[in-house]
């Protein structure tokens, strides 16, 4: 075969696609393992974050399987369902009608007692954002928050990960008012007015994401709801 001709370059491209594709795709599968457990590492590491307790990525394990007493799963009605806390997946969830969703739940014990942690998912600016908020055993008194985010703006919207920001909802932040009602959490613009009780400081020019992470905290606490009121009762 003419090694210069067009009918030798066309098969040896397309030889050299199968063969990086093939090449491409082991090693994709044998790292796919891995990817796995680094993953399962950092949600334990932010699970455990929620109730103010530093981990790293080589005792996240150790330390979960002590603290994490319990995981469940509940539905819109607070009853508890048959299902995988932790391998539950918040954004599928999300798309289903609201009827259908299952719920994560996790039992923390903490040297200042037991605490209920609550993974959130919302939309910022740029993309999603999510986290977990820890509560007391009155399920109103939040303990400890920590967010992430996929792409927002360094700076600005990326500040809702930073400890400055997340350390204000461990100040005697509340999720129901004095009657009852599930008010949240309000992230505040400059100058907006609500109860120092139900209010954090927003991001200054991070306006979109602070109201992202404002509504993702009342929508998601809605779907938590019952349960709540029914374990305080």
């Amino acid at each position: 075969m003419n090694r210069n001709g067009n009918t030798y370059t066309f098969i040896y491209a397309s030889a050299m696609v199968v063969v990086v594709a093939a090449i491409l795709s082991t090693v994709a599968m044998s790292l796919k393992p891995l990817q796995k457990r680094n993953f399962e590492i950092e949600k334990k590491k932010n699970i455990l974050a929620s109730v103010n307790i530093a981990s790293t990525a080589e005792n996240a394990e150790e330390i979960y399987d002590k603290k994490v007493l319990k995981s469940y799963v509940v539905n819109i009605n607070g009853e508890e369902k048959e299902g995988d806390a932790f391998n539950t997946d918040i954004k599928k969830e999300m798309a289903k009608p609201i009827e259908e969703r299952v719920l994560p739940v996790y039992e923390c014990q903490t040297e200042d007692g037991m605490k209920y942690v609550f993974p959130l998912r919302g939309s910022g600016l740029w993309g999603p954002i999510w986290g977990y908020i820890s509560l007391n055993e009155d399920l109103n008194t939040i303990y400890g928050a920590n967010f992430d985010h996929e792409g927002e703006t360094p700076g600005l919207g990326a500040e809702i990960s930073t400890e400055l920001f997340e350390s204000q909802f461990k100040d005697n932040k509340r999720l129901f008012d004095e009657a009852g009602n599930l008010v949240s959490i309000v992230v505040a613009k400059v100058g907006e007015v609500a109860p120092k009780q139900h209010k954090v400081d927003g991001i200054s020019g991070g306006t979109i994401t602070s109201k992202g992470l404002e509504k993702m905290l009342l929508d998601d606490f809605t779907n938590y709801k019952e349960f709540l009121k029914k374990k305080k009762s």
